[in-house]
């Protein structure tokens, strides 16, 4: 499945923090741009993770599932 988020990037002294608008919680930070970004789409990737399980437990049983691509 693929997904685009915005990231939202500053420097921060020697530092580059960032964060997703469109995940609340999400962010990261690095010493380098490319690290920023990679500890945010962990951070991304984990949050939605979790969210899904959550959403999952509520579901009946005989339920159908079916995945629903985007993009």
């Amino acid at each position: 499945m693929h997904n685009e988020f915005t990231a939202i990037i500053e420097r921060d002294g020697q530092w580059f923090i960032a964060y997703c608008p469109e995940i609340p919680g999400a962010n990261g930070q690095g010493r380098t741009k490319k690290e920023c970004l990679k500890n945010l789409t962990d951070a991304i990737e984990l949050i939605l993770e979790d969210r899904r399980k959550d959403a999952l437990r509520g579901a009946p049983a005989n339920a159908a599932r079916e995945l629903v691509a985007i993009g």
